[in-house]
């Protein structure tokens, strides 16, 4: 593996420590963090506010004329959308104007913690040091893409893979892991993708493999959630049509569940929306 730049390397290791810099010593537990936000939004007068970063009570927003800033509270869930141009402070339950325009809130079903949004600001930084390496030459080189690591939040995956020729017939197979001699499903597919036919079980471990050409690809484990973690999935899953915030929120839960491939997904279809995020796009990587 190549060096990475000295230049790269200084730029990760200042957004890293600007991810975990600790909140003002005055107000140090964090209350609230941000759902959204667009154009001019400064917090206590830094240029730039991050989204998903963390607020503290006592904390002064600023929202410029054509800006727009959203702010959830970890306890209650609750959003306050913040119009621009206006001052805000950001108390222990709700968001106070100071001279902007009026504040508007609704009730939302999300809950996150600290803890969930500081091990985001982990994996975003840590995306960014790894993109500062080279690429190899390795792209394109036939491995099996999903699911090959943590959990997944259905149980009728779409196991997706690389092959040297796209269309070629490949021979799939999936097993509880441990007990790959007795294979639960065998098909023999083209195209790169299969969906599963039948429902895998909650809270199980699985194992695959893909063999095209005679080349044996995997084997690849990964982790069905648990019941409860499912039903919760679904009862949360937003429409394409949701509230930016909504769909940022799963994307979160889907982080948090250790559902990683398919937050993955999620944020990367946000950073598509949303160019004007880089968070997004060091999230989908």
């Amino acid at each position: 593996m190549k060096a990475i730049t000295i230049k790269a390397l200084l730029c990760a290791a200042l957004v890293s420590a600007a991810a975990l810099l600790p909140l003002p010593a005055a107000a140090a537990q964090a209350v609230a963090f941000i759902t959204n936000l667009k154009g001019d939004v400064a917090v206590e007068g830094a240029p730039r506010a991050a989204i998903l970063g963390e607020l503290a009570a006592g904390q002064k927003l600023r929202v410029g004329r054509d800006g727009q800033l959203s702010v959830m509270y970890i306890q209650s869930g609750r959003e306050f959308t913040l119009g621009g141009p206006g001052d805000y402070a950001v108390g222990e339950r709700e968001i106070a104007s100071a001279g902007g325009t009026q504040v508007a809130a609704r009730e939302t079903a999300w809950r996150t913690s600290s803890q969930v949004l500081v091990n985001v600001a982990q994996t975003s930084s840590a995306s960014i040091r790894m993109r500062s390496f080279t690429p190899g030459k390795q792209d394109g080189k036939p491995k099996l893409d999903f699911p090959t690591q943590g959990a997944v939040a259905t149980l009728l995956p779409t196991l997706r893979w690389t092959a040297r020729e796209a269309a070629a017939e490949a021979e799939v197979a999936i097993a509880v892991a441990g007990k790959e001699d007795k294979p639960l499903a065998k098909a023999k597919v083209a195209g790169g993708s299969h969906r599963l036919p039948t429902r895998l079980q909650p809270d199980t471990e699985y194992a695959w493999t893909v063999t095209v050409a005679g080349q044996t690809l995997g084997p690849a484990r990964f982790r069905t959630l648990p019941a409860a973690a499912l039903q919760t999935v679904e009862k949360r899953r937003p429409s394409e049509r949701a509230e930016f915030s909504d769909r940022l929120m799963f994307a979160l839960l889907l982080q948090e569940l250790g559902a990683v491939q398919e937050a993955q997904q999620a944020w990367g279809k946000l950073a598509q929306e949303r160019a004007d995020l880089p968070e997004l796009a060091n999230l989908a990587r």
